[in-house]
């Protein structure tokens, strides 16, 4: 079983504000910086629970990003650990597009600007290098290529929730289905302490506002 390694909040804090002043090509390029930053680099986790951890933020609802730092702000340094990494790699995004509406918006129509056109292409570029440094960990066989691929076919068809959730389901119903147990690594059982209380509340808060906001 995997433990959490001892940190800070105020290490998970200096750690993800600096990446999230110069992260840049939106959620799926995050994904990468992350890797990175905490599997490459400072080994906060290994390949697998970094896969499970995508794995998971990427069913849940919400910004897949965000969830994934918070995840590793919680190994790493318990609840506060979550909101120290929210405070340091969300918030300055957050903010950052606030005033970028309001200057825009001051500008007038800049969707033809060239300059916005080559941030454009950087994007672009960064997220294809972020995908790619993730396929060699995430899909290493002819199976989970397949299934990468078939998967990216149907998001790409179906542009839009109903069709992302039906890329989810078939990929689980046909790993399920199809793929033998020994055909990856084991998972990783990974531990969390922390308050009965806390994660007894967090699970409700969770199902009242993933069924009330859209009713609300």
């Amino acid at each position: 079983m995997a433990e959490p390694r001892e940190g800070t909040p105020h290490e998970v804090l200096r750690i993800f504000l600096a990446l999230g002043l110069r992260s840049f090509g939106g959620p799926v390029a995050h994904l990468g910086y992350f890797r990175a930053e905490f599997v490459a680099k400072r080994k906060w986790v290994d390949e697998a629970v970094f896969a499970d951890l995508i794995a998971l933020t990427q069913f849940l609802p919400g910004p897949g990003s965000s969830e994934l730092g918070m995840a590793l702000g919680l190994l790493r340094a318990g609840f506060w650990g979550a909101v120290a990494a929210w405070v340091g790699f969300t918030l300055p995004s957050a903010v950052a597009m606030i005033l970028f509406g309001y200057g825009v918006a001051r500008f007038g129509d800049v969707a033809g600007a060239a300059w916005l056109h080559g941030l454009k292409i950087v994007a672009a570029a960064v997220v294809a290098q972020a995908v790619w440094g993730m396929a060699r960990t995430l899909a290493p066989d002819r199976q989970r290529i397949t299934l990468a691929a078939a998967a990216a076919t149907i998001a790409l068809a179906v542009p839009s929730t109903t069709g992302q959730i039906a890329a989810i389901a078939l990929g689980g119903a046909v790993g399920w289905a199809l793929l033998p147990a020994e055909a990856g690594p084991a998972p990783t059982p990974v531990l969390v302490r922390g308050p009965r209380l806390g994660a007894a509340t967090a699970l409700v808060l969770f199902v009242a506002l993933l069924f009330g906001l859209p009713l609300a």
